[in-house]
């Protein structure tokens, strides 16, 4: 027995060399997010767009979730299923664990998902202190657009689009769901980075499947019909624009 178990032993060191070389078991997902408007990059503040629909708007805030990442047919690591806030104002991209593979499809969720929401204020990229909890009981804002247009009946021409909602009747939360051909897979690789860069045309936003005007419903600040019709464009607003392969 004991031939074989310095054989066991030679191989346990073979594999822990490899390893600790690699420094990782799984490679990194980074996510890169362009914003854009009428195909100009989104500035906050200083620049006015138009909505399809001819509304002049300027935009002072950009925020949004993404969660809960699959990778169907494949495992997925327990920490990668996190909670990423998407700011304009600070932080434009992120990034998640994912095991070594080449993947033809991923999704995720815009938004969090109905547990979280029930789970009460909480930290990170679901801490009160970003301005995206309502209250314990209606959850978590999960897409918000703050503005202004001339052509808003809100008091000070304001745009205030704060779209949450999870409970039945209410759920606003969208899944995104992406494939990729066969010849150009998504592929990760241990102790590389691989970059998807993803971009948000906010045209969309105004008008694919539905059309709002700012002009009849500039103000959405509750879980109600005007924020479910306003997620219904959620599935039309990203495309993936480039992947690339960095060494770490």
């Amino acid at each position: 027995m004991k031939p074989c178990i310095a054989s066991f032993g030679i191989l346990l060191l073979v594999v822990l060399s490899v390893l600790n070389t690699t420094g990782q078991t799984h490679g990194t997902l980074k996510f890169t997010l362009i914003h854009t408007a009428n195909g100009k990059p989104v500035e906050l503040n200083t620049t006015t767009y138009n909505t399809p629909n001819g509304e002049e708007y300027t935009i002072k805030k950009l925020r949004y979730y993404f969660s809960n990442f699959k990778f169907p047919g494949n495992p997925t690591l327990e920490d990668a299923d996190n909670y990423q806030l998407i700011d304009q104002a600070r932080s434009t991209s992120f990034s998640i664990p994912v095991l070594p593979g080449k993947y033809t499809h991923i999704e995720w969720l815009l938004g969090i998902d109905s547990l979280r929401h029930c789970s009460g204020a909480q930290e990170g990229a679901l801490d009160p202190m970003n301005d995206m909890f309502w209250t314990w009981n209606t959850g978590y804002v999960v897409f918000k657009l703050d503005g202004t247009s001339t052509s808003s009946t809100a008091d000070r021409n304001r745009i205030e689009h704060h779209i949450g909602g999870f409970r039945f009747g209410q759920n606003v939360s969208t899944p995104l769901s992406f494939e990729l051909p066969n010849d150009r897979p998504l592929e990760i690789t241990a102790g590389k980075t691989t970059e998807i860069t993803l971009h948000l045309n906010l045209d969309r936003y105004w008008k694919s499947k539905e059309t709002i005007l700012i002009a009849r419903e500039s103000v959405c600040t509750v879980p109600d019909a005007l924020a479910r019709k306003i997620a219904s464009n959620f599935p039309y607003l990203f495309e993936i624009e480039d992947i690339k392969v960095h060494e770490n």
